[in-house]
């Protein structure tokens, strides 16, 4: 086993087993209490305060958002940038209360499109949650996959993220919590980020690893696969750079099985210290033996949808870790589940995103700051989108986003930016 897989495991490990022992002493802690005080029996309080709310009406507003510098995901058949393709969701309450998600689909990265997620929000999964109490988590969760089935994973999880993100934020909006208050972890006020590299050739690099370096950037993920040989000389020449960044590999599932098994101790030697799917989904003998190869951590990524998978994958020794996105998992909801389910197991958990724009970036920022995750976040939104339909845009300071801290996602929308935004086609 090489010295960074060695490190990263301890770290994880050592995460996992940290997050068990102060479970069990705040368990004891309410035990001795609840023994010494000896309070007469009484019903459960009540989900949430104040008086009950149904969810009124949801709308949804297709939008997109223009590309700047080149990300391979948003090129149109001719090279030139297409757009960021997103769509808003605002949930209204009873009471007047409102919550705001976002639903990133990318077309070349998964399967859903901007056309999808509306007619599938507008027809399908909408009129199920009219009515319903905004706090039945798991009602509204069924209705979704009784309209949208699962088939491997959860059904349409990218449309399904714009529900449940507005959800979170409405509920937490009711609750007056943000999500580290909600799931009563301490949090961290900043997230760090990672500069994502994508060259056309290895001409480019420099001149892009001085951009990032010049908006603060430390750290820098690559975009590797299907040419090995390029990509170990792209990570040689990003090593050199910057030898004392953390450097993360993600083919997106580019490489066959002998071919990332070649790969792999190469970019051990060079001081990569993960690699991010290295295989297409659903070759799954292919992980185990990546795995058990042990050269550097493997991460998946497009291979874990649902908790579900997950475990399995866990059970059957496919992966050493997960690079998270709420939005590619049905939202923070489920992301949250699957962090707490890989750092029991001792994975290592790094957070990453679809180039989330801001509404959909919050909520990534609220999970990775509740959690306080310790590698830096691929979340390169901010790198590639212009515009904003927040009243307080995010700026990066010194490679570092800070959390929101108002309750719900902790953003405020402004409706009136949305409209320049606003996508006429869709």
């Amino acid at each position: 086993m090489s010295l960074s897989r060695r490190a990263f495991l301890a770290d994880a490990t050592a995460a996992a087993a940290v997050s068990k022992a102060a479970a069990a002493a705040a368990t004891a802690a309410a035990a001795a209490t609840a023994t010494a005080t000896a309070p007469p029996a009484a019903a459960p309080p009540p989900a949430h305060p104040g008086k009950s709310v149904t969810i009124e009406r949801i709308d949804v507003f297709p939008v997109r958002y223009p590309v700047i510098g080149r990300f391979k995901f948003f090129e149109r058949p001719d090279g030139r940038p297409g757009g960021r393709a997103a769509v808003l969701v605002r949930i209204t309450a009873s009471d007047g209360t409102t919550g705001w998600g976002q639903s990133v689909p990318i077309p070349r990265w998964s399967y859903e499109t901007q056309e999808t997620v509306l007619t599938t929000l507008r027809n399908h999964l909408i009129p199920r949650w009219i009515g319903r109490d905004p706090f039945d988590e798991q009602g509204l969760a069924r209705e979704l996959d009784s309209a949208i089935a699962p088939s491997f994973s959860t059904g349409q999880p990218i449309c399904k993220a714009g529900l449940d993100l507005a959800l979170f934020d409405l509920t937490g909006r009711l609750l007056g919590q943000s999500a580290a208050q909600r799931w009563k972890l301490p949090g961290s006020p900043t997230v760090t980020l990672s500069w994502t590299l994508n060259p056309r050739h290895i001409g480019e690099v420099e001149d892009l690893v001085a951009q990032g370096r010049a908006r603060g950037y430390r750290h820098f993920n690559v975009k590797v696969a299907p040419d090995p040989r390029a990509d170990l000389e792209l990570c040689r020449l990003v090593k050199r750079l910057v030898p004392d960044g953390f450097l993360w590999a993600d083919a997106n599932g580019g490489y066959d099985e002998a071919t990332a098994l070649a790969v792999a101790p190469k970019l051990a030697d060079i001081g990569v210290p993960v690699l991010e799917q290295p295989l297409p989904s659903n070759r799954l003998t292919g992980y185990r033996r990546l795995k058990k190869l042990g050269a550097l951590p493997i991460l998946m990524d497009e291979g874990i949808v649902s908790h579900v998978e997950l475990q399995e994958f866990i059970r059957l020794e496919l992966l050493d870790g997960v690079a998270m996105k709420p939005a590619r998992c049905g939202g923070i909801t489920e992301a949250r589940r699957q962090i707490e389910i890989a750092r029991d197991a001792g994975l290592l958990v790094l957070g990453s995103g679809l180039t989330d724009p801001d509404v959909s970036l919050a909520a990534s920022l609220a999970l990775y700051g509740a959690f306080d995750l310790k590698y830096p976040a691929a979340l390169n939104g901010p790198q590639f989108l212009e515009g904003s339909v927040l009243r307080t845009p995010f700026t990066v300071t010194r490679g570092e986003l800070a959390v929101p801290k108002g309750p719900g996602l902790g953003v405020e929308v402004d409706p009136s930016r949305i409209e320049p935004l606003t996508d006429r086609d869709a």
